[in-house]
């Protein structure tokens, strides 16, 4: 008898319990969802106990803050038994005095806005272009109208040409300094000193960090022992008042050093004046040269009383006709002044006027010391009856002015550079108009295109983002900060 198939009977085939059934794949899957919860919860324990607050940290902090990484405490405010989740900037300010970029800004920014903590071991100071660009791409929204550029978002988007480097009223820029220096002829051979050998200088000759001592190899050691009336910081530029300061003190080797004429020039450039002497004047103010100078020649005639009687070199006549011998006769003081106003002619004239502007100085009368019997009116005359020659000698003889070096130390205010960070690139790589400058006026700081050159987003260049050269906190307006903060790990220790 055949079977009868309905829905009904094979429905009735079926064993409804089979899920109940244990198989080793449900065995499987019960002891893991036991295990691995009892496994977390224990860890979770054990890295209690060790205060290990890893467990529900967001990464692990930047370099700065590592040894904070199980102080959550000290950043974040405990509420209800767990801990905030953005810092306080309280939590900063307790370690960090910050002061604010702009007082009048639109809106005030929180510390963690910018600096944000838990990426890793990161430069937690270097904000992103994105956190300037907020304001700085479009300034005149948030501040109006300003001396700065209004729309700003990174160095190789609508960052304009250094400010030193500008045109103003259709005037190209220009060095304040007032320094005669031909940087082209310096980079050629070039002579040493009057009778020296040729020689090949190079930036490093004369330009040097500020905390070094530079090269040597041009100076001369007696100016470089003797001290001076002068400051070099009387003779720089007085670095701008709106220059951003520092987060942390400068190490000395970021600015270059005024160029000084004991360390570079005086074993090429002598300050000698007369025949009779080796050494040269003192490279100082003129009071301090004209001073020497008449000790100098006081000295020298008081051991040499014999040359107060001169004699008139034949030689020297212009014409060709044969000359009389004639001899003049000096006092001491006569012979002194005369002397000295012959040398000051020739160091205000020609030695000092190479590399400085002098104004201002009432030389003696142009004929003093010179063997003519038609000397000019003026000044008080000095006959000698015996043998029909005179001399003139102004009464009233005042020194010069020497203009200011006006080095210019600092040329970013709104900026840092740091050359140190720059050594192993050449100079001229950067600085190429040096080797065409023929005009001291002349600036030869290299235009922005040569810092986007390596500067610039992506592999293979160095860092570009606002705060590689860009200080957000006015650190000039800082505070000390009272220390609250002890690691647990001293707490406990004994002094």
């Amino acid at each position: 008898m055949a079977r009868t198939r309905t829905t009904k009977k094979l429905a009735q085939r079926i064993d409804l319990n089979y899920f109940k059934r244990p198989t080793p794949f449900k065995r499987a899957k019960l002891y893991l969802s036991i295990l691995l919860p009892l496994l977390a919860l224990l860890w979770i324990v054990e890295r209690t106990i060790v205060r290990d607050h890893r467990v529900y940290s967001s990464g692990r902090l930047s370099a700065a803050h590592a040894v904070l990484e199980k102080e959550c405490a000290a950043c974040h405010i405990p509420q209800a038994g767990v801990f905030s989740a953005k810092a306080s900037d309280a939590g900063c300010q307790s370690c960090h005095d910050g002061p604010a970029h702009h007082e009048t800004a639109g809106k005030s920014l929180e510390c963690a806005t910018c600096h944000t903590e838990h990426r890793g071991r990161i430069n937690i100071s270097a904000a992103t272009n994105q956190n300037c660009a907020e304001c700085h791409s479009d300034l005149r929204s948030v501040h109006g109208s300003g001396k700065f550029a209004s729309n700003i978002k990174s160095l190789q988007d609508g960052h304009p040409e250094f400010s030193v480097l500008r045109t103003a009223a259709n005037l190209p820029p220009t060095d304040p300094g007032t320094i005669k220096l031909n940087h082209h002829l310096h980079m050629q051979q070039i002579r040493r000193g009057p009778n020296g050998p040729l020689v090949q200088l190079d930036c490093a000759s004369c330009h040097h960090a500020t905390l070094l001592t530079g090269d040597l190899t041009y100076s001369d050691p007696q100016y470089v022992s003797a001290t001076t009336s002068y400051k070099l910081a009387d003779e720089a530029l007085p670095i701008p008042a709106e220059t951003s300061a520092p987060p942390r003190p400068m190490s000395g080797r970021e600015l270059m050093a005024p160029v000084k004429f004991a360390n570079a020039c005086a074993s090429c450039h002598l300050l000698t004046f007369d025949k009779r002497f080796d050494d040269g004047v003192p490279h100082d103010k003129p009071e301090v040269v004209h001073a020497f100078l008449t000790k100098k020649f006081r000295d020298y005639i008081a051991v040499h009383p014999s040359e107060l009687r001169e004699m008139q070199d034949p030689d020297r006549a212009l014409s060709g006709k044969p000359q009389t011998p004639v001899l003049q006769t000096l006092t001491p003081s006569q012979w002194i002044a005369e002397h000295s106003a012959v040398a000051e002619e020739l160091l205000w004239k020609k030695t000092c006027a190479q590399c400085h502007t002098v104004t201002g100085a009432t030389l003696q009368e142009t004929k003093i010391g010179r063997w003519s019997a038609n000397n000019a009116s003026g000044g008080q005359r000095i006959p000698d009856s015996r043998y029909g020659f005179e001399s003139v000698l102004r009464s009233d003889p005042s020194l010069p002015e020497i203009a200011r070096s006006h080095t210019t130390v600092e040329w970013f205010p709104h900026a840092k550079f740091d050359h140190d960070a720059h050594r192993g690139f050449s100079c001229v790589g950067c600085h190429e108009k040096a080797l065409k400058s023929t005009e001291s006026s002349d600036i030869l700081v290299p235009g922005i295109s040569n810092c986007q050159t390596c500067h610039a987003p992506g592999a293979g260049h160095a860092e570009s983002r606002c705060s590689e050269c860009h200080t957000y906190h006015d650190w000039s307006k800082r505070k000390e900060i009272t220390p609250r903060f002890t690691l647990p790990a001293l707490r406990s220790t004994t002094h």
